[in-house]
């Protein structure tokens, strides 16, 4: 299946610009190839490339609406590493395994002040047209980690830290829910200040095993457990 993303309307697709200069430049594809766009919300359109110029279009054969997503949902909120090498490569591997949010948290041990959120939507985008996704994740810009909690369900929220002398659960205890959001902090871990904050909030603390896990393999891992959790 050759996946691009657009717009889709009714009966009306537009092959998105950047998509139709891949088509066209990069891949070089010839007219009345069979080619697929979705609109990265559930909806699918099937049909023939049409080639006018260095424009790409589709003759749409057939228009899927309302494909189911994934379940549960899985929301990471995670600290930027000081590597944005990493951080990159958390999202397209988590993407990968159907995280439906992302979100960056800004701790006392984070270090990288700046992200460019424009090009993580853009990879996440990507890894969702390689594995093939009808429904693209939500990635949100940069918040405090003060205000990320006023919006959250602490009910559904666990946080994964290394402080051994904390109560912490283990990930198998969770029990399945339709949503689960976890919170993964910086090099350096969250500060106990920050521990204790999320313990105010009712957000229960998770082991992810015996090993120290770096920031980027936390949140691989918790995206790996609730793909492997998926119905």
């Amino acid at each position: 299946m050759k996946l691009f993303y657009g717009e889709i309307a009714g009966n009306k697709v537009i092959i998105n610009d950047e998509e139709q200069q891949h088509i066209v430049k990069v891949l070089r594809m010839k007219e009345g190839e069979e080619i697929y766009v979705t609109d990265g919300n559930g909806a699918l359109a099937s049909g023939k490339l049409v080639i006018e110029g260095k424009k790409a279009g589709i003759e749409v054969s057939e228009i899927k609406n309302d494909l189911p997503g994934f379940t549960p949902k899985l929301h990471i909120a995670i600290a930027p590493t000081k590597n944005i090498d990493r951080i990159e490569f958390f999202v397209e591997k988590a993407v990968e395994m159907g995280i439906s949010e992302i979100s960056i948290i800004a701790t006392e041990k984070t270090e990288r002040k700046n992200l460019n959120i424009d090009k993580i939507r853009k990879q996440a985008i990507a890894a969702s047209k390689q594995s093939l996704r009808f429904h693209f994740p939500v990635i949100n810009d940069t918040v405090k980690l003060s205000d990320f909690l006023k919006n959250i369900n602490p009910d559904h929220t666990f946080v994964a830290h290394c402080h051994e002398d904390l109560e912490r659960m283990e990930l198998k205890s969770i029990p399945t829910m339709e949503e689960v959001t976890f919170l993964i902090g910086p090099e350096g871990d969250f500060s106990e200040k920050e521990i204790a904050f999320l313990a105010e909030h009712k957000i229960k603390a998770v082991s992810l095993g015996n090993q120290r896990l770096r920031t980027e393999t936390a949140g691989v891992f918790i995206a790996a457990w609730n793909y492997y959790n998926m119905i």
